[in-house]
């Protein structure tokens, strides 16, 4: 019986990730013992060569469950090939008005997936650079373990 499983298996495995999106980019920052310091910036640099292609734009977050707030503001920094440079804030909602985590997994950690945007283009080849830092108002923030970047390019 169990052998009769296995093709039915591994076409559901290579349909599932033949779906239209591929990683172009994902990486994850650590954050030294969970104190995320107001003055401290993950920094990430992706390299784009497709203008005409759409991507999905992530924020990836991990959070313990000691972290005492329901939401996450963060100042994203964006530097463009051109050297523009652009400044957003951004609030991450990590848990709901009654204090439940909306981040999966099990334990005292919790991950968040947040979709910044969707379907965006990137408007020149090159270089971007990002800086991504805390924006609450303590100095240092306790229970934020990493933040990151997931850059997905959408195929149809």
């Amino acid at each position: 019986m169990h052998h009769k499983l296995l093709p039915v298996l591994t076409a559901c495995i290579l349909f599932l990730s033949s779906c239209g999106y591929h990683a172009v980019y994902d990486r994850n920052v650590s954050i030294q013992h969970s104190l995320w310091y107001k003055d401290e910036a993950a920094h990430f640099e992706i390299d784009i060569e497709d203008t005409l292609a759409t991507y999905d734009f992530f924020i990836n977050l991990r959070n313990s469950t000691d972290y005492r707030f329901n939401n996450l503001y963060l100042f994203m920094t964006t530097k463009f090939p051109n050297g523009n440079l652009t400044c957003d804030t951004i609030e991450c909602v990590l848990a709901d008005n009654e204090g439940k985590w909306l981040g999966k997994g099990w334990g005292h950690l919790k991950e968040n997936e947040i979709l910044l945007n969707q379907s965006m283009v990137f408007p020149l080849r090159g270089k971007y650079e990002f800086w991504i830092q805390q924006a609450m108002r303590a100095d240092t923030l306790k229970g934020i373990a990493n933040v990151g970047l997931r850059i997905v390019k959408v195929t149809e």
